[in-house]
Formats: C-alpha cells, structure tokens, sequence
C-alpha cells in the first residue's frame, strides 16, 4: 500500500428502485380518496404524506406520490391514495407492509481525533464524540461502529438504523483499512504470520490485506480488515509483541478522509448515500 492510496477517493454507481405490485383490496378496505375520516383538519403539526415516505428514506416526493396513487402506502390500516393527504406524526404510515420512519435520513462524516470516546454519553465525564458533531444536526444521531479513544479516522454518524446494522455487521465485508504505526519495525515473518491468519483470545481471525507502506519505515503498515471484533487491529499487533502508537482509519465503507481534516465533519453526498446502501 502507498501513502497516496489513503487519499484516493472511491466512485460507484448508484442503484435504481426496486419494482413495486399494485394492490388489490377487499370489500370493506377500498383505497381512500377524496373525503375521508383519516382527514385532519388544518394544523401546523401535519406533513404531506409523500414527504412523510421521502423522509423515511423509501423514495423522492415526486416517486413518493406514483406509490400513493398505486396504493402502496397505507395509513392507520387503511390504503390512501389521495394527492395531498397530511398525516400526524402519530399516524401508523406504512409501504408495502413496512412501518416507516418519518425523521428524515441524515448522515454525517467525521476524521475523529484522539481523546474522544465513540458513545453518545459517558458517566465518567470524558469527552464524546457527539461533542464534535453537535451543530451537525437536530436529528438524534449515533455513531457506527466504535473507534478507540487514541483511534483517529473516518466514523459516520446516522439515524438511518437500518445502514447502521449494515455497516457493522462482518457478515457484509464492510472495506476498513488503517494506518498502523508500530513502536518497531515489522519483520517480514510477523507480517506473513499476519497475510496467514491468526488465532487470537476470541478465536481464529482473517485479514483481507496487510502490507509495508512504500516509502516509509518497516514500522508502517496498512491493514484492511472487516472483522467487527473489538479492538482488533491493536491485538493483532499485541498479540505479535508489538505495541500501536497511531492507529488511524483511513477508509471506511469506500469513504476517505480527502478534503476532510482532523476534528472535521460533513454530511454525505446522496451518491455515497446511494454507494452505502448497495453494501450487501
């Protein structure tokens, strides 16, 4: 690995919507049009329907209001298809079967420095993470994943539950690599050691790639894991005799730290949006 591959910014393309059925209703749950029970009347606290299904992630306003009019979204049991429906926020509103979210999807990039813990709270009054992010957005966000409090590098911030479970769980080879700097030069045998696998306290473990970094001391090595196990990256070296002194996250979910400096934040771009929610 070169130092220059920490700073190449990943592209793929984005993924178009799935197909949709129309529904056909029984007797007695025909879609509602028009003049309806459901109806409330003028108040501030309602929202459009189509911007209720937009926000909870499922489509655009505009491909919001094709699913509406098919009868693919229902409200309080019942099929709506009227064109201007408001709905409460307390209203049941469900596509295709699904029970959706209102609160709009938000998600935000952070090159998180050291001394900060990855949790939203911490009893012992130590600095978070959520510190960092605070103006970021009213929406309750919580970090994927966890980064050690010296880690530093690349963590997401969403309430988009469902990515979240997506991007932490190793079962769908989320792409992690990391900057490791030793406290001596890496032999060529623990780095084979390394390439081969390893069997730590918690069982056998699997890299996907380890290598020197060209032009810099035998004490740099960049390794690309997936494993969700915790603290992984330093017990592999630990576990060698070989004691972390940096430990930086440089890609993450094919996101880089380009552009983004320490202690720095961003939203995401709809197309790494796009790019996040094709991991599978």
């Amino acid at each position: 690995m070169s130092r220059s591959d920490y700073r190449k910014e990943g592209k793929s393309s984005g993924r178009g919507d799935g197909n949709f059925r129309k529904k056909s209703y029984a007797r007695g749950n025909a879609p509602i049009k028009g003049n309806s029970n459901l109806k409330h009347p003028s108040d501030p606290s309602l929202i459009r329907l189509n911007k209720y299904v937009a926000n909870a992630g499922v489509c655009s306003r505009r491909e919001a209001d094709t699913y509406i009019a098919a009868g693919n979204v229902t409200v309080n049991g019942k099929p709506v298809t009227e064109m201007g429906f408001k709905v409460k926020l307390t209203d049941e509103v469900r596509f295709d079967g699904r029970l959706l979210n209102p609160e709009k999807k938000e998600y935000i990039l952070l090159n998180k420095p050291k001394n900060f813990i990855t949790t939203t709270r911490d009893e012992k009054g130590r600095r978070t993470v959520m510190e960092l992010i605070s103006n970021a957005s009213k929406a309750r966000l919580v970090p994927v994943g966890r980064l050690d409090r010296n880690t530093t590098g690349l963590l997401i911030f969403t309430n988009d539950g469902d990515l979240a479970k997506k991007l932490t769980h190793p079962r769908y080879g989320v792409r992690k690599i990391y900057h490791v700097e030793l406290n001596k030069n890496l032999s060529m045998a623990d780095l084979n050691k390394i390439r081969e696998g390893l069997t730590l306290d918690d069982g056998p473990l699997k890299v996907d790639e380890v290598s020197y970094i060209n032009n810099a001391p035998k004490r740099e090595v960049g390794i690309e894991i997936h494993s969700g196990k915790n603290r992984v990256v330093r017990r592999i070296f630990e576990h060698l005799g070989y004691e972390v002194v940096k430990l930086d996250r440089v890609i993450f979910a094919g996101l880089t730290k380009k552009d983004l400096p320490r202690g720095h934040w961003r939203p995401l771009t709809q197309q790494e949006v796009i790019n996040l929610g094709m991991t599978q």
